[in-house]
């Protein structure tokens, strides 16, 4: 109850102090691509922005690669989050506004558990790679950020080979919890921010200091924005210290 009343306390704050012009007249629809790791928080930020600004935040949810494959063939949208390279490698195709570019959050990799379950032991990298070892079953998302950090990781940890046959690569976040809720996988790799919001499912644990990495989220305003101003008032409102707590609740930090 007092996380909840913090939570909408610092949205106040946003709502007071952030969004510079109410542009009710002129209500705008924001079409926003956003990556699964930011979707916690941004469907917690959503709803205020709207409220405040009286524009409309329609956003669709994917995995970074698969949103800018979209973005690559010619799909339209007023604001994206996804991965730092994706963002610029948009900006360098003249898709993304560069002086729009802002580092939002991050978060760091864990294993997701079914709730009620024991945790597993990740005190230590050595612990860490025994607990993969002993795991009957492992989810990961082959095209996800974690998945394909989880990927590179096993190999210089040398137990590529003992996990893959208990292995099940995913296309979405989703399916990974959905796979640990229904004990299809002992262990799912994703973000801290991707575990939190799933029903069914526990923190296991985040990956040990030795083998952490964190999984940035970056967004930024279409250069061919059909709402620019509602866009860039919607990039700050996110970006607002009032919102601070809600990306702390949502499981990520912002980034230094």
């Amino acid at each position: 109850m007092k996380g909840t009343r913090m939570i909408a306390a610092a949205l106040a704050l946003a709502v007071a102090g952030v969004v510079i012009q109410a542009r009710v007249a002129n209500a705008a629809e924001v079409t926003v691509l956003c990556s699964v790791g930011m979707k916690a928080v941004m469907e917690a930020l959503a709803p205020e922005f709207e409220r405040a600004t009286k524009n409309k935040v329609v956003a669709k949810y994917d995995i970074s690669a698969t949103l800018k494959r979209e973005i690559d063939a010619g799909g339209a949208f007023d604001v994206v989050v996804l991965t730092p390279a994706m963002v610029d490698d948009l900006i360098k195709q003249g898709k993304v506004v560069a002086d729009t570019r802002a580092a939002i959050a991050r978060s760091g990799l864990a294993l997701a558990i079914k709730a009620g379950t024991r945790k597993p032991d990740v005190s230590s990298a050595d612990a860490f790679k025994k607990t993969l070892l002993d795991a009957k079953s492992i989810a990961y998302a082959k095209e996800g950020a974690s998945g394909i950090y989880f990927a590179d990781l096993i190999q210089r940890l040398k137990i590529a080979d003992q996990l893959k046959a208990k292995s099940t690569l995913t296309t979405t976040g989703d399916a990974i919890g959905e796979a640990v809720a229904h004990g299809t996988a002992e262990i799912g790799i994703l973000p801290v921010s991707e575990i939190l919001p799933v029903r069914g499912v526990e923190l296991g644990g985040t990956f040990p200091a030795e083998v952490q990495s964190y999984i940035v989220m970056v967004g930024g305003v279409s250069a061919h924005a059909k709402q620019a101003e509602a866009a860039r008032d919607l990039m700050k409102f996110i970006m607002a210290p009032a919102a601070n707590l809600v990306v702390k609740q949502k499981g990520m930090e912002r980034v230094q």
